[in-house]
Formats: structure tokens, sequence, C-alpha cells
């Protein structure tokens, strides 16, 4: 006793009817949140430093500010904030040949000497 041909067929319309739905809801969801991925609202993220297994510092750039975000488990916390576009000399890498961990260390000696 075999699986007709007609078996098959319906299968695989049923499984292009399922894989269309998803297209299409996938589709509208993108259109009624304006273009934009689920998450995303402005936000970018520049870069990044591990400092431990669990904690980490983010560089977030959030409409005309770029914000320091420090990360532990259980806390978020702002821990500096700078204007886009008005940084010194220094304040910020302006090519991959100076890293973000050597950014965050100007900024924590300078303001530990202020």
């Amino acid at each position: 006793m075999g699986v007709s041909t007609g078996t098959y067929f319906q299968a695989g319309l049923a499984l292009a009817l399922i894989v269309g739905l998803l297209a299409a809801t996938a589709w509208l969801a993108r259109k009624v949140s304006g273009g934009k991925g689920f998450g995303q609202g402005g936000m970018k993220v520049v870069g990044g430093v591990a400092l431990g297994p669990r904690e980490r510092i983010v560089l977030l750039e959030v409409g005309n500010e770029w914000l320091v975000i420090g990360i532990v488990p259980g806390q978020i916390r702002t821990l500096h904030r700078l204007e886009k576009g008005t940084l010194s000399d220094g304040a910020l890498p302006a090519s991959a040949d100076k890293p973000f961990a050597q950014w965050l260390h100007g900024i924590a000696n300078r303001q530990s000497h202020e």
C-alpha cells in the first residue's frame, strides 16, 4: 500500500500555504512598524567592550546623543552622555586604529582629573 501522488501534491500545497502565510504576516508586521525592525526605535550600538564575563560597557547612539552604558547582571546604568558630533579631538575613535577600549580609558582618566 503506497502513498499516492495526490497526497504528496496536497501536502506540498499545504506547506506552500503555510510558508506564504508566514511571509505575509512578516511583511504586514514590517509595514505596521513603519519599516523599522523590531526593537530598533532609532537606537544604534556604536561599540562595546567586555569588562568581565558578565560586565560590559556599550556606546549607544540615540538620536543626537551618544550614551556610554554600563551593563552588569541586574542593572543597566548611563555612565556618560555625549552630544553627537561635538566631541573634542581624541574623544572618540575616528578609525579602527584607536579602539573603543582606549577611548573609554581616555574618558575615565579625563573625568577623574576634573
